[in-house]
C-alpha cells in the first residue's frame, strides 16, 4: 500500500511560484501513476496533472499547461508540482493521488490512494 503526505502549500501573490511535494511510503511507488488534483471552494474536484511511473510521461489540464510542471524522484518516493505564474483562480486545496494503472491519468476514480491535501492561496 502507498500512503501519501503533501507539503509546500501556502499564500503567494499572483505571478508568484510554489512547489508542492508529495512523499509516498511503500515499496511500489515507482510503479504508480501519480497525479495532482485540486478543489476550490464551491467547485468540483479538478484534475491538474499526472506523471506515469515507468516512463515518466506527463499530462496536464489545459488550465495549467505551460505554468505547472509535474516531476517525480522515484529514489525519494516523491512527486512534485512546480507552480509558476500563479493566478487567483489557482487557489484551492491540492491533493496528490496514486493510480496503480498506467492509463486513466485524469480519471479520479482510478486513483486509490489520496493525501490529506495542502492549501494554496493566491492573492491578487
Amino acid at each position: 500500500q502507498v500512503q501519501l503526505v503533501e507539503s509546500g502549500g501556502g499564500l503567494v501573490q499572483a505571478g508568484g511560484s510554489l512547489r508542492l511535494s508529495c512523499v509516498a511510503s511503500g515499496r511500489t511507488f515507482s510503479t504508480y501513476t501519480m497525479g495532482w488534483f485540486r478543489r476550490a471552494p464551491g467547485k468540483e474536484r479538478e484534475w491538474v496533472a499526472a506523471i506515469t511511473g515507468s516512463r515518466g510521461n506527463t499530462y496536464y489540464a489545459d488550465s495549467v499547461r505551460g505554468r505547472f510542471t509535474i516531476s517525480r524522484d522515484n529514489a525519494k518516493s516523491t512527486v512534485y508540482l512546480q507552480m509558476n505564474s500563479l493566478k487567483p483562480e489557482d487557489t484551492a486545496v491540492y491533493y496528490c493521488a496514486a493510480n496503480p494503472l498506467s492509463f486513466g491519468t485524469n480519471d479520479a476514480k482510478l486513483y486509490d490512494r489520496w493525501g490529506q491535501g495542502t492549501q494554496v492561496t493566491v492573492s491578487s
